[in-house]
């Protein structure tokens, strides 16, 4: 296959300024048991090719499921033809591309895909029953979930390479209803648990049977707990919680494509400017949270979602820093979108959602460095007064990144340093660089943890896209909260 794209690309020859090309192949499979019943048992699979062109100033794209010679070469053919077909422009600047040859693979120690369905569900409904018979839970749930896909990727500027990337998680929740209320609690991540860059054995790790009990129990509980009261209050926020406040206002504001309005359509823009990044800004750097708040972009990771060996411009994997001490210092970035602000290099964040969609800006692992605050018991133990939110329920934030209001599934007050009752409908609001100012403790690498997200939608058509971000618990001051 890789000798076929590294055809194609050489017979784009003279017509194209840049052509590349890529196959992907890619299994998955989805498993649900609920109430004692497998509700869901669905598998997919899906191969093809697409091709990328750039003619003059404008880019075609075209892709195909026919992966012969044959089929490949027509797609090149649409390809070219889309870009002429468009109005004569001036070709805008790319970066440099190196000439990259090599593979890489995600870590997979059990290959999911030779786990029979009986030993995947048995852990599912170990996990299930665990959950409790109380008449009020109503729906008691356990998914999992997996995915494999292969690359191969050539490009005109000499890249000739092959990734094989592996996804694998699982969850469990558990609904009660009573008194008028409806309660969910999940573990260890709601919106479909926990999904990482590795095989079987990070679902084998999750100790999902062991969590349930507390799981079940607390969604009875939430339905009779007194309501989050509403008010400007210190928080702390469990490390997933943290690890999606940093997707929705700082991943996704940082995006340079957002900030130079190329999803303005769709995705929206940000509250962060293209000239907010220049080293010589009138003012000095942008001040984007306290001094505790230093973000990288890493793909590197291992087990990320967001991690590869190279984009799918063929742009090598790196780490690099995008806030540091709360400054800004770099965004996410293409090769097109780097070159537009005169940046010298791509921040390797091209990535596509299949062989039929073209590669866009992406997050890669956008994380929260760990801090010096000790464990979440001793950031408790250090907080006078306040409310402990954990375990997303609802995210809502403007198409600037810039206001925001998220719900958990549950609270506890924290009174003298102790964790005291459950709390329901938790909801904390604010404004993306005020809130971010607020941080004022993090807690130490002991509880900083690689969250996964499966689902981060963007571009149209659009494309789904996983990522991961690295968090710890973390404290805010004077945080607007009240009622989800």
């Amino acid at each position: 296959m890789l000798d076929l794209l590294r055809d194609l690309v050489d017979l784009a020859g003279g017509d194209c300024a840049y052509a590349e090309a890529r196959h992907e192949e890619r299994v998955s499979e989805e498993l649900t048991v609920r109430n004692g019943a497998v509700e869901q048992a669905d598998s997919g699979a899906s191969e093809g090719i697409g091709v990328r062109v750039r003619v003059g100033g404008a880019w075609g794209f075209a892709a195909t499921r026919d992966v012969s010679r044959t089929g490949a070469e027509a797609a090149l053919a649409r390809a070219i033809a889309v870009a002429r077909s468009q109005p004569t422009a001036t070709a805008a600047p790319l970066t440099a591309a190196p000439a990259v040859e090599g593979h890489w693979a995600a870590p997979c120690a059990i290959d999911p895909f030779t786990v029979s369905l009986e030993d995947k569900l048995a852990l599912l409904h170990e996990a299930e029953r665990a959950l409790g018979d109380d008449p009020r839970l109503v729906s008691r749930e356990a998914s999992y979930s997996a995915g494999r896909t292969r690359k191969a990727f050539a490009s005109s500027a000499g890249a000739a390479i092959t990734q094989d990337f592996v996804e694998c998680g699982a969850g469990i929740s558990a609904t009660a209803v009573g008194d008028g209320e409806v309660q969910t609690r999940s573990y260890p991540l709601s919106h479909g648990g926990e999904v990482a860059g590795r095989g079987w054995e990070q679902v084998a790790a999750l100790p999902l049977a062991a969590h349930a009990p507390r799981v079940g129990e607390e969604a009875i509980a939430l339905l009779t707990a007194p309501q989050c009261p509403s008010g400007r209050r210190t928080i702390v926020l469990h490390g997933e919680q943290v690890a999606l406040q940093i997707h929705e206002s700082i991943g996704h504001a940082l995006e340079l494509d957002r900030m130079l309005l190329g999803e303005a359509s769709y995705a929206g823009t940000s509250w962060v400017q293209p000239g907010d990044l220049a080293p010589d800004r009138p003012g000095g750097p942008l001040v984007y949270g306290s001094p505790l708040l230093n973000i990288t972009a890493d793909a590197t990771l291992v087990g990320g979602l967001g991690s590869f060996g190279w984009d799918d411009e063929g742009i090598p994997a790196r780490r690099y820093v995008m806030i540091e001490d709360g400054l800004l210092r770099a965004a996410l970035s293409n090769r097109e979108a780097a070159a537009a602000i005169g940046l010298e290099h791509s921040g390797g964040c091209a990535r596509a959602d299949g062989f039929a969609r073209q590669p866009i800006v992406r997050m890669t692992n956008v994380s929260l460095e760990a801090g010096d605050a000790g464990t979440l018991d001793d950031l408790i133990a250090d907080t006078e007064d306040g409310l402990y939110l954990e375990t997303n329920r609802s995210w809502s934030i403007d198409d600037r990144r810039l206001h925001f209001q998220f719900g958990t599934e549950v609270a506890y007050e924290i009174k003298d340093g102790e964790r005291g009752r459950l709390l329901r409908n938790p909801s904390y609001a604010g404004v993306t660089p005020q809130f971010w100012g607020s941080l004022d403790a993090v807690c130490s690498a002991s509880d900083w943890h690689l969250w996964g997200l499966a689902n981060c939608g963007k571009g149209e058509p659009g494309q789904l896209m996983r990522v991961s971000h690295g968090a710890a618990p973390a404290r805010f001051r004077d945080v607007e909260v009240g009622v989800a």
